[in-house]
């Protein structure tokens, strides 16, 4: 798993493009104040015993807590590594995660899965504002 995490004052989607025909309807969001993971899920990640759902909880709390905040989104983003895992799998270990951060107390959403989006962000350049990790 390769994620590139985000600390943004303000984080809006809008969806752009279906990229996987079983995609429901979406939604265009807006959020402030938010951890925002873009998430690579590789095809060892949702094998038996990888540890990389745990990783990416820990972590997305680790930096919302620099931030004093409490809200988390998670992005699907499969342009940070060639081999991709298989899209369902993905979106259940990001269903997974969602659920655990939910459970812990944060905020959290996915973005529309299954779309290209239009974004915006505005991220400070500060430290800790862009984290990119690898399990």
């Amino acid at each position: 798993m390769r994620v590139l995490f985000w600390y943004c004052e303000c984080f809006a989607w809008q969806p752009a493009m279906k990229t996987l025909e079983d995609a429901p309807p979406a939604e265009p969001a807006d959020w402030a104040k938010v951890v925002v993971a873009f998430v690579h899920v590789e095809p060892g990640d949702v094998q038996g015993g990888s540890s990389a759902e745990t990783k990416l909880v820990k972590n997305a709390k680790w930096l919302a807590r620099k931030w004093d905040i409490r809200r988390v989104i998670l992005h699907s983003f499969t342009h940070l590594a060639e081999e991709k895992a298989d899209p369902d799998a993905a979106r259940a270990l990001l269903d997974r995660a969602q659920d655990r951060l939910a459970q812990a107390g944060y905020e959290t959403v996915q973005t529309p899965y299954g779309y290209f989006h239009d974004l915006h962000m505005e991220a400070p350049g500060r430290p800790l504002a862009r984290i990119f990790k690898q399990f």
